[in-house]
C-alpha cells in the first residue's frame, strides 16, 4: 500500500498572516524560550501561539528516531524555536512561505545558516529545519540549499529500515550490471528521488513521475547521470517503464527558418512520410531546408515543389557547384573555422542525390505533377563524379605493428581516467583485438552478440587404412550480425581474438536485453557494461588514442587521423598482398561485401608487392643490355689517349669496337666494320688480348624499339634491322653499302654478376668473323 504522509495540514489553522496578538507575543518571547523544553503547549507563555507550536511539535514527533539518534532531539528543538524566529521577522506563518522564504532561511550552507545565531543552536540544527520544511511546507526545491544529506533526511521522514531496503534492491541491480560509482553518490540520488515522490516505496513510483524528476535541477551533472542507470534499474525490477536514450544534443530538429512556409510544409510532410532512417531523413531535412533558403534568395517567386522546372534544377546544380560552407545554414556555429571555403566534391553529390531523392519521392507518392526527370535534371555533374570514390586508407606497416603490438600488452595501467570509471581490462581487451584482427565497421563491432565466437575442431584422418584422425588447430569463427550491406554472416578469424572475447564473457556482469535499433531486435550485446552498450565511437574517442600513447604513434598520419575504418582497409590489404594471398571473392566473403566491385577497393596492392611484381616482369631488364668494356690503362696513363689513340674497346662477341661513344651508335647490334672496328681474330685484336695493364667493367647499354625487338624476337626482325641500316652512314662515315662489306649482327652479350659473358640464342646462331660466316 501507498505511504502515507504523516502531517495532515487541512486540521491546522493555515491563515496566511499572523493576528496582531501572535505578532507582539513573538516579538515579547527571545529564542531560549521558543526552543527545547518550552515547546510545549501546556506552557502559558506558548498558548497565544498555539496554531504555530502544534503543527511543530507534530512534525517533530512524525520524524522516525534511530536509536543512535535520540540525542540529537534537541537539535530538532532548535530547529523549531529557528522557525518560530523567522515568522516573526517575515510577520507570517511558515504555511504561506514560498521556496526562496525556506531556502533563505535554511541557507545554501551550513555555515549560512549557523551565521548570526552562534551560541544559541547546536552544530546539527539545519537538517531538522529541512525536514519540517520538507514536511510542513512541502519543501522540495533542494537545488537551492547546496550539498546536504538526502540520505539523512529521506532516514529521518520515512524511517531507515525502509529507505535502506528499497536503496539496496536498486543497488543490487546496478552492481549486477557492473556499475561502479561511489556508494555515497548513489546512495544520495535514490534518496532524492524517493524525497521527490513523497514515498519509500518502489511501487509507488511511476514512468511519468520519473520524467518529471529527471528534469528536475535539484540533482548535479554527474548525479544525472547516476539518475538514468537508478531509472534503468527500476524499470529491470519491474516497477516503471525503461528511461528514454539519452540525448546529446537538443531534443528534437530545429524549426526551420528562413524559407517559404509553404517550402517548409512540403519539407515536413515529406519527412513525417518517408521510411528513411530517423538519423538519414534529419539530414535529408537539414539539406532540402537549405534548398528553400536558396530559393528564397534567389527565386522567390517558387514556394513550393510543383512549380519547380528543368530550368530551376539546373539553377540549383549550378548553385551546389559553387556553394561554399556555411552558406544558406541555419546554423554554423560549428563550421567557423571553413565557413567559406568551397565543400567537398562528397558534399556537393549528397546534396544533389538528397534533392533527387526528394523530388522523386513526391512524383512517386502522386504529390505533384511529373514536369521533369530528377534523375537527370539533378544529375551529378561529371566534373563532380570524377572526384568520388571510396579512398580506404591503409595504415603504414611500422605504425600497424606498433599499434598490434599495444593492442596484444593492453594493462590497467593504460587504462586510466580522471573519474576511475573505466571499463574492466578484460572489456578492454576484447574490444581492442576484435578492432584489430576482425577488420570489422565500428558499428558491427559495437553490435556484437554476446556468443558470437564459436570454435570449430576439425580432424585430419591419419594416412593408411585407419579410421582415427589427428588433432588439428580448432579454428576461431566469429558471426557478425545484419550489417551494412548484407545480412549476418560468419568468418574466420585469428584465435586471439576468441580467446580475448572468452575471457571478457568470463567475468562480464549480467547485462539486460538492449534494442537493435538496425534490426529491432531485444538482444544481449557482447560489449556491454552498467547495462548500457559500448558506443561505436569507443574505438575512435578511447580505444586507438590508448593504442597510440602505448605504442608511441601519432593519433594522425600523412594520409589523415587513424580512425577505427582504417583499419578495415588495412586487413583487407594484408590478406590481399600476404605470401599466400586470399583471392578477390574469398576477401569479398570475408569482408561481407555484397559484391567484389566493393572489394576492389579494400584489396590495395601494396608498393612491395608492386615492386615485386615490376622487377619479375624484367622491364628494365627488357631494355638493357649490360656489356663488358676493356679499359687500356697505358693509353690513358701515358697521354696517348687524349691524342686521340683508342683507350676503351667494348666487346662484340667478334670483335672489338673503339668507337667513344659506343652507346650513340645506330650499328651497334649491326656493326659494318667501318674503321672502328677490330676483329678479335687480327693481330691488333690478340695483342690487346694479350695486354697486362687491362681494366674490365660493365656497361649498360639502352635498347631502341627495333634492337629490342630483334632481341625479343628473332632472326626475322634482326634482318629488318640490317636492311634498315643499309644506308645509315657509320661513326667513321661511310655506309655498309659504300664499304661494301654485309653488315655483321652482333647481339650485345649479357654480363651476369661474375662478370662472365654469355651469348644470347641469337648470337650463337651468328657465325663469327674468324669463319667467314655473316648473318643469313
Amino acid at each position: 500500500m501507498p505511504w502515507t504522509w504523516p502531517i495532515d495540514a487541512h486540521c491546522y489553522d493555515r491563515r496566511v498572516w499572523l493576528i496582531d496578538a501572535e505578532s507582539a507575543h513573538l516579538r515579547t518571547l527571545g529564542f531560549d524560550q521558543l526552543r527545547g523544553d518550552l515547546i510545549r503547549l501546556d506552557t502559558s507563555a506558548l498558548k497565544p501561539l498555539a496554531r504555530l507550536v502544534r503543527p511543530l511539535n507534530d512534525a517533530l514527533a512524525a520524524l522516525r528516531w534511530p536509536p543512535e539518534r535520540l540525542h540529537q532531539q534537541r537539535f530538532a528543538r532548535d530547529a523549531a524555536g529557528v522557525v518560530l524566529l523567522h515568522c516573526r521577522d517575515l510577520h507570517r506563518p511558515f504555511w504561506s512561505w514560498s521556496d526562496q522564504d525556506w531556502a533563505d532561511l535554511i541557507g545554501a550552507r551550513g555555515g549560512d545558516f549557523r551565521r548570526g545565531r552562534s551560541g544559541q543552536i547546536g552544530a546539527n540544527a539545519r537538517p531538522f529545519v529541512i525536514a519540517l520544511a520538507y514536511l510542513l511546507g512541502d519543501f522540495t526545491a533542494f537545488n537551492r540549499l547546496g550539498p546536504f544529506q538526502r540520505v539523512t533526511l529521506a532516514r529521518l521522514v520515512f524511517d531507515s529500515n525502509t529507505v535502506d531496503t528499497t536503496i539496496q534492491q536498486i543497488s543490487d541491480v546496478l552492481v549486477g550490471w557492473g556499475y561502479s560509482r561511489d556508494a555515497t553518490r548513489l546512495t544520495s540520488v535514490i534518496s532524492h528521488l524517493l524525497l521527490l515522490n513523497r514515498s519509500p516505496f518502489l511501487h509507488d513510483l511511476s514512468t511519468l513521475a520519473l520524467a518529471e524528476m529527471r528534469a528536475d535541477a535539484g540533482l548535479g551533472r554527474q548525479q544525472s547521470k547516476d539518475f538514468h542507470g537508478v531509472h534503468r534499474a527500476i524499470a529491470a525490477l519491474g516497477y516503471v517503464d525503461p528511461p528514454p536514450a539519452p540525448k546529446h544534443g537538443p531534443g528534437g530538429p530545429l524549426a526551420i527558418e528562413g524559407t517559404a512556409d509553404t517550402w517548409a510544409h512540403w519539407i515536413e510532410r515529406w519527412y513525417a512520410t518517408t521510411t528513411l532512417t530517423p538519423k538519414t531523413r534529419t539530414g535529408y531535412r537539414s539539406v532540402l531546408a537549405k534548398v528553400g533558403r536558396w530559393l528564397s534568395a534567389e527565386h522567390p517567386e517558387i514556394t513550393e515543389p510543383a512549380q519547380w522546372t528543368r530550368q530551376t534544377c539546373a539553377s540549383w546544380v549550378a548553385a551546389v557547384d559553387r556553394m561554399t560552407v556555411g552558406q544558406f545554414a541555419q546554423w554554423s556555429d560549428g563550421m567557423r573555422k571553413r565557413l567559406g571555403e568551397p565543400i567537398g566534391a562528397e558534399t556537393k553529390s549528397g546534396y544533389l542525390g538528397m534533392t533527387r531523392t526528394f523530388f522523386r519521392d513526391l512524383q512517386e507518392w502522386e504529390w505533384i505533377p511529373r514536369r521533369f526527370d530528377p534523375a537527370h535534371a539533378l544529375g551529378t555533374p561529371k566534373a563532380i563524379r570524377a572526384l568520388l570514390g571510396p579512398d580506404p586508407r591503409v595504415i603504414a606497416d611500422d605504425i600497424w605493428a606498433k599499434l598490434l603490438w599495444a593492442g596484444l600488452n593492453v594493462e590497467p595501467a593504460d587504462l586510466t581516467t580522471t573519474d576511475g570509471r573505466s571499463h574492466p581490462v578484460e572489456l578492454i581487451r576484447a574490444i581492442t583485438l576484435t578492432w584489430l584482427f576482425a577488420g570489422q565497421r565500428s558499428d558491427e563491432l559495437s553490435r556484437l552478440r554476446l556468443g558470437c565466437i564459436r570454435w570449430q575442431y576439425d580432424g585430419m584422418p591419419v594416412p593408411g587404412d585407419s579410421d582415427e584422425s589427428l588433432a588439428r588447430e580448432p579454428v576461431c569463427l566469429l558471426d557478425v550480425p545484419t550489417h551494412k550491406t548484407g545480412t549476418s554472416f560468419t568468418k574466420p578469424v585469428d584465435p586471439l581474438l576468441g580467446q580475448a572475447v572468452e575471457a571478457w564473457q568470463a567475468v562480464r556482469p549480467e547485462q539486460p536485453a538492449m534494442l537493435d535499433h538496425k534490426t529491432a531486435e531485444r538482444v544481449h550485446f557482447l560489449f556491454a557494461h552498467r547495462a548500457r552498450r559500448v558506443s561505436k565511437h569507443y574505438i575512435n574517442n578511447t580505444v586507438i588514442p590508448m593504442l597510440c600513447r602505448k605504442a608511441g604513434v601519432p593519433t594522425a598520419d600523412v594520409r589523415g587521423n587513424i580512425t577505427s575504418h582504417r583499419a578495415r582497409s588495412t586487413i583487407a590489404s594484408q590478406l590481399y598482398n600476404a605470401k599466400e594471398p586470399m583471392t578477390l571473392f574469398e576477401l569479398q566473403e570475408w569482408l561481407g561485401h555484397r559484391t567484389p566491385d566493393a572489394t576492389q577497393h579494400y584489396a590495395k596492392i601494396t608498393p612491395n608487392t608492386l615492386a615485386r611484381a615490376y622487377n619479375d616482369a624484367g622491364y628494365f631488364a627488357r631494355n638493357v643490355r649490360t656489356i663488358e668494356v676493356l679499359v687500356d690503362r697505358d693509353a690513358v696513363a701515358s697521354g696517348a689517349a687524349a691524342g686521340g689513340e683508342p683507350w676503351q674497346y667494348f666487346d662484340l662477341g667478334h670483335g672489338w669496337c673503339t668507337y667513344t661513344f659506343f652507346e650513340q651508335c645506330q650499328h651497334r647490334m649491326a656493326c659494318a666494320r667501318c674503321d672502328f672496328y677490330t676483329p678479335k681474330d687480327s693481330s691488333k685484336g690478340q695483342l690487346l688480348e694479350a695486354k697486362e695493364n687491362l681494366q674490365k667493367m660493365l656497361a649498360s647499354i639502352p635498347l631502341t624499339d627495333d634492337e629490342r625487338a630483334a632481341v625479343d624476337d628473332g632472326q626475322a626482325a634482326l634482318d629488318q634491322l640490317l636492311e634498315r641500316l643499309t644506308d645509315v652512314p657509320t661513326p667513321a662515315g661511310p655506309t655498309p653499302r659504300q664499304i661494301g662489306v654485309p653488315a655483321t649482327a652482333t647481339l650485345l652479350p649479357i654480363v651476369d654478376i661474375t662478370n662472365r659473358p654469355t651469348k644470347s640464342a641469337e648470337t650463337s646462331d651468328i657465325a663469327s668473323p674468324a669463319a667467314g660466316g655473316c648473318p643469313t
